[in-house]
């Protein structure tokens, strides 16, 4: 295997907003063998360069060759930014990432309910997505204004593993590995030790954020992917592209969250 694709690995997973743990998870192997991929200490197989070939959306020729072609997530996004730009359009069509907004919202949920059994990685991402565009489908703004891409699973929100990781650092939540009806799970606990800050939220940002762990918080991640995956936003997008806001207003009944007026 070329020595280029082990020294251009870390920057591709980097540039994708991955986290070690989560490839590791895509390729079925520890975090401390991926390690030692990205170290050089270790081959990959055959599978697990294909896989993630399509991970980072280049050619399994590029991937092996160690070529770090631009994340397609950024390039999908300058292109839209010009095309707006050109258009002179009103509405922001790409949502502007809140760090802040998406750490409290994020802990909120977890101690509202991270405790639950059913709460792990895969419905907090659903979660997260429903919170977002259900918000904008209401009040025509953002409440976090992440970035979701479409993964197999359902809407994968970019910031996430760059936070948690750094919650996990700072000692305000602790990750744990569980069962669910005998499913794997990552789960995230808050520390209750350690207070955290909803300053960012206004009280009509918590009365839906709210309304949907009582509507949401219950499912399991087969039922809450399902539901994601016949949104408008989900259906409209591209493998590994990020999902519009605008495509709320195109909804199905089945995820429509606004009365609309009949013209």
């Amino acid at each position: 295997m070329a020595k280029e694709l082990y020294k251009k690995l870390k920057s591709l997973r980097e540039n994708n907003h991955f986290s070690q743990e989560q490839i590791a998870d895509e390729l079925n192997i520890s975090r401390p063998t991926y390690m030692q991929i990205e170290k050089g200490e270790r081959e990959l197989t055959i599978s697990e360069a294909t896989k993630l070939a399509h991970i980072f959306d280049i050619s399994l020729e590029d991937f092996l060759a160690g070529r770090e072609s631009v994340s397609p997530v950024v390039t999908i996004q300058e292109r839209k930014e010009r095309e707006l730009k050109d258009k002179n359009e009103i509405r922001i069509n790409i949502p502007q990432e809140k760090a802040n907004k998406f750490e409290q919202v994020l802990l909120y949920i977890l101690a509202k309910i991270g405790g639950k059994p059913n709460i792990g990685q895969t419905v907090l991402y659903k979660l997260l997505y429903f919170i977002d565009f259900d918000y904008y489908e209401k009040f025509e703004k953002q409440i976090i204004g992440a970035k979701y891409i479409k993964n197999h699973y359902g809407p994968t929100p970019l910031m996430f593993a760059k936070i948690i990781d750094r919650l996990e650092r700072e000692g305000k939540v602790e990750k744990i590995k569980s069962k669910f009806y005998k499913h794997e799970q990552t789960k995230y606990l808050v520390n209750p030790n350690e207070p955290f800050d909803l300053s960012a939220l206004s009280a009509q940002e918590l009365a839906h954020i709210d309304w949907e762990i009582a509507r949401l918080g219950d499912m399991t991640a087969a039922q809450i992917s399902a539901l994601s995956h016949i949104d408008t936003p989900w259906v409209a997008a591209g493998d590994r592209e990020p999902l519009e806001y605008e495509h709320v207003f195109y909804r199905p009944e089945e995820t429509s969250v606004r009365e609309y007026e009949e013209l």
